[in-house]
């Protein structure tokens, strides 16, 4: 299924996800990405799903929440790769507004210095970015950018697009012990954030399984004091480093349920038994996913995880 949720958002409340690419084409190959290493990075956008097939799927998800006394806040864009490699996206968004829901859309922004790009971001009622470093040799490093994109570039079609949108916009920084978090990254991320001034800048830490398992979050005195650098610049600035809770949403097939949300991000075994529960099903739906090769359980961080298995994956 390409429409999931919904599920609670840390910034967006309940968020019903659309997963408008499929595992996993990305121009990026991020060493903390929840969905797993991307096996070759791309950049040239191409057609995926059809905008009425999403479209079709969003109304009867959205129909069916209704008819529970579900409530949506927001259609979010945060699919299994890059959502704007989609040529079809400002399409899908245009068909998407009838339904009277504000639309949202998380980019790593690799492709935002094509003019078209910023086009179809301007359709979006909220809009976050990724800003991990400013530097070339960390966001190389970090963040494994396909070979024909330019840091500089990207970072400039950023300060256009910021100049010219009139929705919500917000970026994302996400640390990163040993890679982005001294006092030169913060204060390189601080002056450039205080040019695009977002409505909201959000700081990160890993908090669920990433690609590298290497890949630790920083100490809360490193948070702490990128924290007080960045908001010195900027006052809008909001740490991250809490779950998202529990607060999934069920349609009715509980296995459906956990493939679809997992397709997209890694769930806490207290999630799973919350949503199990709901559903008056017990472990052993789980134990015969993992039993099938559709589930994987994974440890980070002292808890369990659950992540759908992709054919890809070895």
């Amino acid at each position: 299924m390409q429409v999931f949720g919904p599920i609670p958002s840390r910034r967006l409340g309940r968020s019903l996800g659309i997963n408008n690419i499929p595992p996993k084409a990305c121009s990026y190959s991020c060493v903390y990405c929840q969905i797993g290493h991307v096996p070759e990075t791309e950049v040239k956008p191409r057609g995926f799903y059809t905008p009425a097939y999403l479209f079709q799927q969003v109304k009867q998800r959205v129909e069916q929440l209704k008819s529970q006394g579900e409530t949506v806040d927001y259609l979010s864009f945060v699919p299994d790769g890059e959502p704007t490699l989609d040529t079809q996206l400002g399409e899908t968004v245009d068909l998407l507004k009838v339904l009277g829901i504000k639309i949202a859309i998380i980019s790593n922004a690799s492709l935002i210095w094509r003019p078209e790009i910023r086009d179809t971001l301007h359709k979006f009622d909220w809009v976050c970015l990724k800003v991990d470093t400013v530097n070339e040799a960390i966001w190389r490093q970090l963040n494994k950018a396909h070979g024909q994109l330019k840091l500089a570039t990207i970072l400039e079609g950023i300060e256009q697009f910021a100049k010219t949108y009139q929705g919500t916009l917000a970026t994302d920084t996400m640390l990163v012990k040993n890679l982005n978090v001294d006092e030169e990254s913060a204060r390189g991320i601080a002056h450039f954030l205080g040019k695009i001034n977002p409505s909201k800048a959000y700081l990160l830490v890993p908090t669920r399984p990433p690609a590298d398992l290497e890949v630790a979050p920083p100490s809360p005195l490193e948070v702490n004091r990128f924290y007080q650098i960045v908001s010195a610049t900027i006052p809008q600035v909001e740490c991250i480093m809490g779950n998202e809770g529990n607060a999934f949403a069920s349609t009715g097939n509980v296995e459906q349920d956990v493939l679809s949300i997992t397709a997209v991000q890694p769930l806490r075994e207290g999630a799973v038994r919350e949503l199990l529960a709901r559903n008056q099903a017990d472990w052993q739906v789980i134990t015969q996913l993992l039993q099938q090769g559709q589930l994987l359980e994974t440890d980070y961080q002292g808890e369990k995880f659950y992540i759908r298995r992709f054919k890809s994956a070895s």
